[in-house]
């Protein structure tokens, strides 16, 4: 963050960044449906068998033929005839030469991105699989003109503010109040930048949200005569547009949408690293409304140290919130993950704005998002306090700072087993990957910038030898550095198997294959999306891989990831998952 933010005042807002991380129902087996617990685990004790259950345990793929599920865990896990002889009774699932892996696991995304973009409109560089939909990427500023106004023209009203997502300079030119003013002269549009981080608004837009120039008056981030407001102008924009921008019926529109994204992708967990984003009670209470349904996933929530400094007043005061949190607000499918909290260092790598070692082609020189003495003050507070720490951080640069405070206070105050973990690191060196195996900092990391931003990155920006190596994951597990994969949804999408694929392929969006000596092997990077990511929650004991005493989260797919084309491993079919012994089938046919 710029100069700008000088008092906690204005850090109250420094986490809106965030706002703005089987069908096997043709076989008979599969059938039968369930009987739910009052937490949602089935009641019945079911053995899976028939194809390959790969289990996530261990170094190197290890296999079973049965697995035994009872009262949502799993009992047993060995010889078809083994588990028949022990559990006569159990109802039989033949896989049918189908996969069975662990749930896959969200470690890093955020509902309240999801409740805003999902059901507004979504122009972007690239195509969106939405539920229901599939909305179609644009390139190049004519094209993009037009889709905006088709679809203004076609949606817009009068007497409320559209909102448009996922816009990019770079894919899309110039933007400004003046073209927005030409495109809708009579209706209030306001166009969300592809990082959250930015807005763009027309002249009705500004006159509906009772906006003054004055109100802005000395923010650098904020160039009133173009309608835009980023970064710290887009901080001090949200609180006063709230009514406009965080409706609760829509919001929740979009929680139901994410709640068919997650079920159709086979994932039974997600965290939210950073919660809340902006506001405590309406983001929780939302949240709580859509898990009442009892969707076959979980929630876990890591609260967002900043912006809970900047709601309480102070540190102390923060850690002191977070702490009553769990006995007040978990639920049987929401969890806030004790001794855990989130801090952000430096900008959003979509803007550009991550922080940067010798900056960028252009000359700037990106944004921190927490003044740096208080990071600092934060870090070693919390380290101290004995938290996991997860801290937001893309550039080298950025993530050089974070790790020069881990070492500080690993020196002054010395801890086993910290776990402390770096999120997303867009851009860092070999020699840092080091740094991070020395620390005993772990990663998780979202693999999709290096498919969605190389190409791009590497002409603007970056140049060609950063933009091509984005992400260096083999650097860190060729360390034995414990890496995860996430989407940060929407800076994703909420696809784990598309993750794992960009990290086993390093292809890009315009089919480059950068960086081709940082391919991980496909069981790695399978790991990610299982074991290492509960490991990333501390939930490796609880759920990840199929051992006995776990969750009965498992995730069935038409073909075993191992045993295919690596480049082929995005498009397996998913069937469908089983969330605590429940069988949650979808409508597609396989």
């Amino acid at each position: 963050m710029k100069k700008t933010i000088k008092s906690a005042n204005k850090l109250k807002n420094i986490a809106l960044l965030s706002l703005l991380g089987l069908c096997l129902s043709g076989h008979a087996a599969f059938a039968q449906g369930s009987e739910q617990g009052a937490v949602g685990a089935t009641k019945a004790t079911k053995l899976f068998f028939g194809g390959d259950i790969l289990t996530m345990e261990g170094s190197q793929p290890n296999y079973v033929q049965a697995v035994v599920v009872e009262n949502g865990k799993i009992v047993f896990l060995g010889s078809k005839t083994e588990a028949e002889k022990r559990y006569a009774d159990a109802q039989a699932v033949d896989l049918k030469g189908k996969t069975l892996m662990p749930g896959f696991i969200e470690p890093h995304v955020h509902p309240s991105i999801a409740a805003t973009v999902l059901p507004n409109e979504i122009i972007a560089p690239y195509d969106w699989v939405l539920p229901d939909v599939t909305k179609k990427g644009v390139v190049g500023h004519d094209a993009y003109i037009k889709r905006l106004s088709d679809s203004i023209q076609k949606n817009a009203k009068e007497d409320e503010v559209y909102w448009v997502w996922g816009y990019h300079q770079l894919w899309h030119g110039d933007l400004n109040r003046e073209l927005l003013n030409k495109i809708s002269p009579d209706k209030p549009v306001a166009v969300l930048h592809r990082s959250m981080h930015e807005v763009f608004l027309n002249d009705k837009a500004i006159e509906m949200m009772k906006l003054k120039e004055a109100d802005f008056k000395g923010n650098p981030q904020v160039d009133w005569k173009k309608g835009h407001f980023f970064e710290g102008g887009w901080l001090s924009l949200v609180p006063k547009i709230a009514p406009w921008f965080i409706v609760p019926e829509r919001y929740s529109r979009g929680l139901v949408a994410m709640t068919e994204l997650i079920k159709k992708n086979g994932i039974t967990t997600v965290a939210e690293p950073g919660f809340p984003s902006s506001d405590f009670n309406m983001e929780y209470g939302l949240l709580k409304k859509e898990m009442e349904k009892n969707p076959p996933y979980n929630v876990y929530l890591v609260p967002n140290g900043t912006q809970l400094y900047g709601m309480k007043g102070s540190n102390e005061k923060a850690k002191d919130f977070m702490e009553t949190l769990p006995a007040q607000y978990n639920t049987s499918n929401i969890t806030f993950l004790p001794k855990q909290v989130k801090l952000f260092a430096d900008g959003a790598i979509y803007s550009q704005l991550m922080r940067m070692e010798g900056g960028y082609t252009d000359g700037h020189q990106g944004e921190w998002m927490t003044p740096l003495n208080l990071l600092q003050q934060q870090v070693k507070y919390y380290w101290d306090a004995g938290y996991k720490i997860h801290v937001h951080a893309n550039g080298d640069q950025g993530i050089q700072q974070v790790l020069q405070y881990v070492a500080e206070n690993e020196k002054r105050n010395p801890r086993v087993n910290h776990r402390f973990t770096l999120h997303h690191m867009g851009y860092f060196s070999d020699q840092q990957a080091q740094q991070v195996k020395d620390l005993g900092v772990e990663a998780s990391v979202n693999p999709y910038y290096l498919w969605a931003l190389a190409d791009k990155y590497s002409e603007k920006g970056l140049g060609k030898a950063r933009g091509e190596n984005l992400v260096r994951i083999k650097s860190l597990t060729k360390r034995g550095v414990p890496v995860s994969f996430h989407s940060d949804f929407a800076m994703a999408p909420i696809e784990p198997l598309t993750l794992a694929w960009t990290a086993i392929n390093r292809v890009t969006a315009e089919q480059s294959k950068f960086s081709q000596d940082q391919r991980i092997d496909p069981y790695l990077a399978l790991q990610g999306i299982t074991i290492t990511a509960a490991r990333t929650l501390n939930l490796e004991n609880e759920i990840g891989s199929i051992k006995e005493g776990k969750d009965a989260n498992f995730v069935v797919l038409q073909n075993n990831p191992l045993k295919v084309e690596p480049i082929t491993i995005k498009d397996i079919k998913i069937l469908g998952t089983v969330f605590k012994g429940r069988d949650t089938w979808s409508d597609t046919k396989p």
